[in-house]
């Protein structure tokens, strides 16, 4: 039930929030036209259109940024619970800014309401990871982690679904579908305050043992949990000071190093592995294949679903599997995919055939995605740093995340209208880059407690006898002669 709650009121509103402004955009803009109209009377012009609707969508990126850079300090000193119930209130406060703004004539309403979604996205998706990773044991913590990937895939489907024409996509309706968001938060903040606090948070930072066992109890049963204890115990004892570290502290930390190298690929193959191309060229791959105009959003919608589907499957097999394998396995298939996606379109003109071609490979290419980088990434990234780094290392993925949306925001429609289909290459190139480099140094972390990660990382990390002496005292073994 808590990995439900977290979910419609954490990474759900940052899934939901990237595919929602698609279906209203036509009517946004027709109802800042007629604003300006009422106010200046006069049309606005073309330009000035552009850059207000270039200042809405990029406002929700600026938002973002800013939540996820404020969330690592927030959480470490208040907690992730009281963290996000505090969170829960900013996407309400936006939710009726746009449901009023068409009654207030007032599309300045729609840009702050944009820019406070981001706000909630970026803390929700970092504290609802911590959260996520923080509350499963062992058994469960491939799949736990994997519902972040989860519900952002189910929030851009739930975003697709409430945008069509048939729902709440209608120039009546687009206020109210904006302001959805608003719903989702709500649900949160009701029923979160009935789930504890993460037991590695009450246990290595509030020092709270009672509570952490009652918390322990109410997640994972009520049995005997002294093997758990124990091993946060052991982990705080590696701990060299006795608050979470900051962002420089990580970043100049010799033992988090490669951990830190392993972050960025991951991060950077998750936003620049060629989804966005995939999901902007499905409507002219639709319609190659004849399919009719009025059908396209409702192929589109299931290219949506294969994603979705694809991530929750890799939830049921990764504690089987293992994330490595299950993340080598889908690059590979991207790559593949995007490679002959490239040369089926190119041909698509002279063989009839050749646009159903593209369809199947589109929809491979989804199913990839979702069952490789979109399911596991996440996982990886929350296992292979302590509860003393997750903090800053999750600030540290949301500024990537963030940077990247604005980039591709920015730069995208260009590389599209100069390289056309043949922009798939370059993300193909940078997946090839991240997938051979994890292939050479990112361990098995499935079944493992963080100081047995900690080891595999420290081959790479303390290579040479001078950086080994160099180690705090916790990382140490000595021998007597």
């Amino acid at each position: 039930m808590l990995i439900f709650v977290l979910g419609i009121g954490g990474t759900f509103q940052y899934g939901f929030q990237i595919s929602l402004m698609n279906s209203p955009s036509q009517f946004v803009k027709r109802f800042i036209n007629d604003t300006w109209i009422q106010r200046y009377y006069l049309p606005i012009t073309d330009n000035s259109l552009r850059l207000l609707w270039s200042f809405i969508v990029s406002s929700f990126c600026i938002g973002g940024l800013l939540g996820s850079l404020g969330s690592g300090y927030l959480s470490s000193k208040y907690g992730k619970k009281r963290c996000q119930l505090c969170s829960d209130l900013i996407p309400i406060a936006a939710a009726l800014l746009m449901g009023l703004s068409a009654t207030a004539q007032s599309f300045e309403m729609i840009l702050i309401a944009r820019f406070l979604y981001g706000i909630n996205a970026g803390f929700g998706l970092n504290i609802h990871s911590q959260y996520a990773g923080e509350i499963a044991d062992k058994k469960m913590r491939g799949f736990t982690n994997t519902t972040i990937g989860i519900f952002v895939t189910i929030g851009k489907l739930t975003g697709q679904i409430l945008g069509l024409r048939e729902i709440l996509g209608t120039e009546s309706q687009w206020p109210l579908l904006l302001a959805f968001s608003g719903i989702w938060a709500l649900a949160q903040l009701v029923t979160l305050p009935f789930f504890p606090e993460t037991p590695q948070y009450l246990l290595m930072e509030k020092e709270d043992k009672e509570g952490c066992i009652k918390a322990l109890k109410q997640l994972w049963g009520d049995r005997d949990h002294k093997k758990e204890i124990d091993e946060m115990i052991q982990e705080q004892a590696t701990r060299r000071s006795g608050q979470s570290l900051t962002i420089m502290q990580l970043l100049r930390d010799p033992s988090m190093r490669w951990q830190l190298y392993i972050l960025v690929a991951l991060t950077t193959a998750l936003q620049l592995c060629g989804i966005n191309a995939v999901y902007f060229y499905a409507a002219e791959v639709f319609r190659a294949a004849g399919f009719p105009d009025k059908q396209i959003p409702y192929l589109t919608l299931g290219v949506g679903v294969c994603e979705s589907t694809s991530a929750i499957m890799c939830g049921l097999v990764i504690d089987h599997f293992g994330r490595r394998l299950i993340l080598l396995v889908g690059y590979s298939s991207m790559i593949l995919s995007l490679g002959l996606l490239t040369l089926t379109i190119s041909l698509q003109g002279h063989f009839l055939w050749m646009p159903y071609c593209s369809v199947i490979i589109l929809f491979i290419y989804t199913i990839s995605f979702g069952t490789g980088a979109s399911g596991t990434t996440m996982t990886i990234i929350l296992e292979i740093f302590p509860q003393e780094a997750r903090a800053a290392a999750m600030v540290i993925v949301g500024v990537i995340n963030w940077m990247g949306l604005t980039i591709i925001g920015f730069i995208f429609p260009f590389v599209v209208a100069t390289m056309e289909q043949f922009c798939f290459l370059v993300f193909l190139i940078i997946t090839a880059i991240c997938g051979a480099f994890l292939y050479f140094y990112l361990p098995e972390t499935k079944g493992k407690y963080w100081l047995q990660i900690r080891e595999d990382f420290n081959k790479y990390n303390f290579r040479s006898q001078d950086c080994i002496e160099d180690q705090p005292s916790a990382y140490v073994i000595s021998t007597k002669f």
